[in-house]
C-alpha cells in the first residue's frame, strides 16, 4: 500500500515552515489523550561503531519505548567502500539507507536545514504519521556529509533537532529521548514526575 500523494503533500506543507510560529509555541499537542495508531519506528543512522555510553542510552530508551511502539535501530556503516571522494561516500551511504526504507514508510529526515519543531510538534508528527496510511516511521540520521539527494527527496518531513550541528551519535540520543517524550505527551503522562 503506497502512501497517498495528497496525505504526504499536506504533511510536507504542515512541516514546511522553518520554525514554529508564536501561536504554536507553548501549545499542547492536538493528539494528547486521543487514540493514536502506533506505527513501528525504525531509526536508520549512518556512522561507525557507537560508543559504550551511546549504546547504553539507546538501550535504555528502547526499553522505555516498548510499551508504546515497536522499535528497530539500524546502523549503516559510514563510507562502506572507503571512497576518497565525498560525493561517492554520500552516494554509497544513500544506497545502503534507501535499501532499509520501505515503500510504505513515512520518512523523517533529520537535517541541519530542516524545520525546528518542539516536543509537542514531535508528538504530533508521530500522530500524523499514524494517520497517513504508512506502515512504519523511518527516521534517517545522515553521516558526516549529510544525506544524498534521493533520501532528501524520499522524505515526507525534514526536521532538525537543534540549530547546532550534532554528530550522528548525539543526534541519535536526542532523537530517542524525544520519541519517548512524544509518547508520554500523546498518552497524557507525566515525564519526570
Amino acid at each position: 500500500m503506497a502512501i497517498s500523494f495528497m496525505a504526504t503533500s499536506h504533511l510536507k506543507q504542515l512541516y514546511a515552515s522553518s520554525s514554529p510560529t508564536p501561536q504554536e509555541q507553548g501549545r499542547t499537542c492536538r493528539y494528547t489523550g486521543q487514540a493514536v495508531r502506533a506505527l513501528p519506528i525504525r531509526v536508520i543512522t549512518i556512522g561507525k561503531k557507537r560508543s559504550e555510553g551511546v549504546r547504553l542510552l539507546v538501550d535504555e530508551y528502547k526499553t522505555k519505548l516498548k510499551p508504546y511502539c515497536s522499535f528497530e535501530d539500524s546502523l549503516v556503516r559510514s563510507n562502506p567502500r572507503n571512497a576518497q571522494d565525498v560525493r561517492a561516500q554520500v552516494d554509497d551511504e544513500e544506497v545502503a539507507m534507501l535499501k532499509l526504507i520501505g515503500s510504505d514508510d513515512w520518512v523523517v529526515v533529520l537535517d541541519e536545514r530542516g524545520r525546528d519543531i518542539d516536543s509537542e510538534q514531535m508528538a504530533e508528527l508521530l500522530g500524523d504519521a499514524g494517520n497517513s496510511g504508512a506502515t512504519r516511521i523511518s527516521f534517517c540520521i545522515g553521516g558526516a556529509y549529510g544525506h544524498g539527494r534521493q533520501v532528501k527527496a524520499r522524505a515526507n518531513v525534514t526536521i532538525r533537532l537543534s540549530s547546532m550541528v550534532l554528530n550522528h551519535q548525539i543526534a541519535l540520543v536526542v532523537l530517542m529521548e524525544q520519541l519517548y517524550r512524544s509518547w508520554t505527551i500523546l498518552k497524557g503522562q507525566n515525564y519526570h514526575h
